[in-house]
Protein backbone atom coordinates (compact mmCIF):
# COMPACT_ATOMS: atom_id res chain seq x y z
CA UNK A 1 0.00 0.00 0.00
CA UNK A 2 2.76 2.45 0.99
CA UNK A 3 4.78 1.56 -2.08
CA UNK A 4 1.76 2.26 -4.30
CA UNK A 5 1.15 5.61 -2.58
CA UNK A 6 4.81 6.52 -2.99
CA UNK A 7 4.68 5.73 -6.72
CA UNK A 8 1.57 7.89 -7.10
CA UNK A 9 3.26 10.71 -5.19
CA UNK A 10 6.33 10.59 -7.43
CA UNK A 11 4.16 10.49 -10.57
CA UNK A 12 2.25 13.58 -9.44
CA UNK A 13 5.48 15.45 -8.71
CA UNK A 14 6.93 14.45 -12.09
CA UNK A 15 3.85 15.23 -14.22
CA UNK A 16 0.82 16.96 -12.73
CA UNK A 17 2.59 19.69 -10.75
CA UNK A 18 4.70 20.78 -13.76
CA UNK A 19 1.50 20.81 -15.84
CA UNK A 20 -0.18 23.15 -13.36
CA UNK A 21 2.86 25.40 -13.01
CA UNK A 22 3.37 25.75 -16.76
CA UNK A 23 -0.15 25.73 -18.16
CA UNK A 24 -1.99 27.58 -15.38
CA UNK A 25 0.71 29.73 -13.79
CA UNK A 26 2.96 30.15 -16.84
CA UNK A 27 6.13 29.36 -14.90
CA UNK A 28 9.19 28.95 -17.12
CA UNK A 29 7.25 29.18 -20.40
CA UNK A 30 5.97 31.72 -22.90
CA UNK A 31 2.22 31.45 -23.43
CA UNK A 32 1.38 34.96 -24.63
CA UNK A 33 3.14 38.14 -25.68
CA UNK A 34 4.07 40.81 -23.18
CA UNK A 35 2.13 44.06 -22.94
CA UNK A 36 4.32 45.89 -25.44
CA UNK A 37 3.79 43.34 -28.21
CA UNK A 38 0.10 42.92 -27.39
CA UNK A 39 -0.31 46.69 -27.54
CA UNK A 40 0.92 46.60 -31.13
CA UNK A 41 -1.72 44.01 -32.13
CA UNK A 42 0.93 41.33 -32.62
CA UNK A 43 -0.08 37.67 -32.85
CA UNK A 44 2.00 34.57 -33.56
CA UNK A 45 0.78 31.65 -35.66
CA UNK A 46 2.55 28.43 -34.72
CA UNK A 47 2.35 25.01 -36.35
CA UNK A 48 3.17 21.65 -34.74
CA UNK A 49 3.87 18.05 -35.81
CA UNK A 50 5.39 18.61 -39.26
CA UNK A 51 6.93 18.71 -41.67
CA UNK A 52 4.33 16.90 -43.75
CA UNK A 53 5.04 16.18 -47.41
CA UNK A 54 1.31 16.44 -48.06
CA UNK A 55 0.43 19.70 -46.30
CA UNK A 56 3.42 21.78 -45.22
CA UNK A 57 4.37 23.07 -48.67
CA UNK A 58 0.76 24.12 -49.29
CA UNK A 59 0.78 25.98 -45.99
CA UNK A 60 4.10 27.62 -46.87
CA UNK A 61 2.60 28.74 -50.18
CA UNK A 62 -0.28 30.39 -48.31
CA UNK A 63 2.03 32.11 -45.84
CA UNK A 64 4.18 33.39 -48.69
CA UNK A 65 1.15 34.75 -50.56
CA UNK A 66 0.12 36.68 -47.45
CA UNK A 67 3.66 37.75 -46.54
CA UNK A 68 3.34 36.12 -43.11
CA UNK A 69 6.20 34.72 -41.07
CA UNK A 70 5.18 31.86 -38.77
CA UNK A 71 6.84 29.53 -36.27
CA UNK A 72 7.07 25.78 -36.84
CA UNK A 73 7.72 23.27 -34.07
CA UNK A 74 8.93 20.28 -36.03
CA UNK A 75 9.33 16.63 -35.13
CA UNK A 76 13.01 15.76 -35.50
CA UNK A 77 12.45 12.39 -37.16
CA UNK A 78 10.20 14.03 -39.76
CA UNK A 79 12.69 16.83 -40.37
CA UNK A 80 15.27 14.12 -40.99
CA UNK A 81 13.05 12.57 -43.67
CA UNK A 82 12.07 15.83 -45.39
CA UNK A 83 15.06 18.19 -45.22
CA UNK A 84 13.91 20.06 -48.31
CA UNK A 85 10.80 21.31 -46.52
CA UNK A 86 12.85 22.40 -43.50
CA UNK A 87 15.25 24.26 -45.77
CA UNK A 88 12.33 26.00 -47.47
CA UNK A 89 10.93 27.10 -44.08
CA UNK A 90 14.29 28.56 -43.20
CA UNK A 91 14.90 30.28 -46.54
CA UNK A 92 11.45 31.88 -46.47
CA UNK A 93 12.08 33.39 -43.07
CA UNK A 94 10.05 31.23 -40.71
CA UNK A 95 11.22 30.28 -37.25
CA UNK A 96 11.98 26.59 -36.72
CA UNK A 97 11.66 25.14 -33.23
CA UNK A 98 11.68 21.61 -31.83
CA UNK A 99 8.73 19.34 -30.98
CA UNK A 100 10.78 16.30 -29.80
CA UNK A 101 12.49 13.77 -32.05
CA UNK A 102 9.33 11.64 -32.04
CA UNK A 103 5.89 12.83 -30.99
CA UNK A 104 5.94 11.39 -27.48
CA UNK A 105 4.93 12.97 -24.19
CA UNK A 106 7.70 14.06 -21.82
CA UNK A 107 5.69 12.38 -19.08
CA UNK A 108 6.59 9.03 -20.62
CA UNK A 109 10.31 9.70 -20.98
CA UNK A 110 13.17 10.07 -18.56
CA UNK A 111 14.78 13.53 -18.28
CA UNK A 112 17.96 12.34 -20.00
CA UNK A 113 15.96 10.82 -22.87
CA UNK A 114 14.12 14.10 -23.41
CA UNK A 115 17.40 16.01 -23.43
CA UNK A 116 19.02 13.48 -25.74
CA UNK A 117 16.14 13.71 -28.23
CA UNK A 118 16.16 17.51 -28.04
CA UNK A 119 19.82 17.67 -28.94
CA UNK A 120 19.40 15.08 -31.68
CA UNK A 121 16.59 17.13 -33.23
CA UNK A 122 18.55 20.37 -32.86
CA UNK A 123 21.54 18.86 -34.65
CA UNK A 124 19.34 17.60 -37.50
CA UNK A 125 17.86 21.06 -38.02
CA UNK A 126 21.25 22.77 -37.71
CA UNK A 127 22.67 20.33 -40.26
CA UNK A 128 19.97 21.40 -42.74
CA UNK A 129 19.77 25.15 -42.08
CA UNK A 130 23.08 25.99 -40.44
CA UNK A 131 21.17 27.44 -37.46
CA UNK A 132 20.55 25.70 -34.14
CA UNK A 133 16.97 26.08 -32.84
CA UNK A 134 16.42 28.05 -29.64
CA UNK A 135 12.74 27.33 -29.06
CA UNK A 136 11.01 24.18 -27.87
CA UNK A 137 7.39 23.06 -27.51
CA UNK A 138 6.82 19.66 -25.86
CA UNK A 139 4.08 17.50 -27.41
CA UNK A 140 0.66 18.28 -25.88
CA UNK A 141 2.41 20.94 -23.80
CA UNK A 142 3.27 18.31 -21.22
CA UNK A 143 6.38 19.13 -19.23
CA UNK A 144 7.96 16.91 -16.63
CA UNK A 145 9.58 18.28 -13.49
CA UNK A 146 13.11 18.28 -14.91
CA UNK A 147 12.15 20.24 -18.02
CA UNK A 148 12.26 23.43 -15.96
CA UNK A 149 15.95 22.90 -15.20
CA UNK A 150 17.60 20.85 -17.96
CA UNK A 151 16.83 22.77 -21.16
CA UNK A 152 18.71 25.99 -20.50
CA UNK A 153 19.54 26.45 -24.20
CA UNK A 154 15.87 26.57 -25.18
CA UNK A 155 12.90 28.83 -24.51
CA UNK A 156 9.78 26.73 -23.89
CA UNK A 157 6.77 27.91 -25.87
CA UNK A 158 3.14 27.00 -25.14
CA UNK A 159 0.06 28.86 -26.45
CA UNK A 160 -2.91 31.01 -25.51
CA UNK A 161 -5.39 29.98 -28.23
CA UNK A 162 -6.14 26.60 -29.78
CA UNK A 163 -9.16 25.47 -31.78
CA UNK A 164 -8.83 21.67 -31.79
CA UNK A 165 -7.64 21.64 -35.37
CA UNK A 166 -6.02 18.19 -35.06
CA UNK A 167 -9.51 16.73 -35.56
CA UNK A 168 -11.48 16.98 -38.81
CA UNK A 169 -14.81 17.52 -37.07
CA UNK A 170 -16.32 20.91 -37.85
CA UNK A 171 -14.21 21.42 -40.96
CA UNK A 172 -12.78 24.81 -41.86
CA UNK A 173 -15.78 26.67 -40.41
CA UNK A 174 -14.99 25.56 -36.86
CA UNK A 175 -11.41 26.78 -37.24
CA UNK A 176 -12.44 30.12 -38.74
CA UNK A 177 -14.93 30.81 -35.96
CA UNK A 178 -12.62 29.60 -33.23
CA UNK A 179 -9.78 31.87 -34.29
CA UNK A 180 -11.77 34.94 -35.35
CA UNK A 181 -14.02 34.90 -32.28
CA UNK A 182 -11.32 33.99 -29.80
CA UNK A 183 -8.20 35.85 -30.87
CA UNK A 184 -6.78 38.76 -28.87
CA UNK A 185 -3.65 40.87 -29.30
CA UNK A 186 -0.62 39.02 -27.99
CA UNK A 187 -2.03 35.55 -28.62
CA UNK A 188 0.10 32.58 -29.59
CA UNK A 189 -2.14 30.42 -31.81
CA UNK A 190 -1.58 26.66 -31.85
CA UNK A 191 -2.29 24.90 -35.16
CA UNK A 192 -1.00 21.78 -36.96
CA UNK A 193 0.45 21.08 -40.40
CA UNK A 194 0.41 17.29 -40.04
CA UNK A 195 -2.29 14.79 -39.17
CA UNK A 196 -0.01 11.80 -38.69
CA UNK A 197 0.40 11.88 -34.91
CA UNK A 198 -1.57 9.90 -32.33
CA UNK A 199 -5.07 11.29 -31.79
CA UNK A 200 -5.08 13.37 -34.97
CA UNK A 201 -7.08 12.89 -38.16
CA UNK A 202 -4.91 12.54 -41.25
CA UNK A 203 -6.97 14.98 -43.31
CA UNK A 204 -7.35 17.60 -40.57
CA UNK A 205 -4.64 20.00 -41.89
CA UNK A 206 -6.54 20.56 -45.14
CA UNK A 207 -9.32 22.24 -43.15
CA UNK A 208 -6.83 24.35 -41.21
CA UNK A 209 -5.22 25.60 -44.42
CA UNK A 210 -8.62 26.34 -45.96
CA UNK A 211 -9.69 28.26 -42.86
CA UNK A 212 -6.53 30.34 -42.78
CA UNK A 213 -7.31 31.81 -46.18
CA UNK A 214 -10.29 33.55 -44.59
CA UNK A 215 -8.65 34.11 -41.21
CA UNK A 216 -5.63 35.96 -42.59
CA UNK A 217 -7.80 38.20 -44.74
CA UNK A 218 -10.10 39.10 -41.84
CA UNK A 219 -7.35 39.62 -39.27
CA UNK A 220 -5.46 41.90 -41.63
CA UNK A 221 -8.60 44.05 -41.90
CA UNK A 222 -8.65 44.22 -38.09
CA UNK A 223 -5.09 45.50 -38.04
CA UNK A 224 -3.33 42.44 -36.65
CA UNK A 225 0.40 42.04 -37.23
CA UNK A 226 1.88 38.56 -37.65
CA UNK A 227 5.19 37.84 -35.93
CA UNK A 228 7.53 34.95 -35.27
CA UNK A 229 7.96 33.83 -31.69
CA UNK A 230 11.41 35.39 -31.44
CA UNK A 231 9.86 38.76 -32.36
CA UNK A 232 7.21 38.42 -29.71
CA UNK A 233 8.62 39.91 -26.51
Amino acid sequence: MYVFMFIIFIAVIYTIIPFILSRWVGLGVLKKAGKAAAGQNKVAFTFDDGPSPKYTNELLDLLQQNEIKASFFVVGSEAEKYPGIILRMHREGHLIGIHNYVHRSNWLMTPWRVQQDLEKSANIIKGITGTKPKFYRPPWGMLNLFDFFTHKDYKIILWSLMVGDWRSKGGSKKREEGILNGIKPGDIILLHDSGETWGANKDAPQYTIAALKTVFRELSKRGYIYKRIDEFY
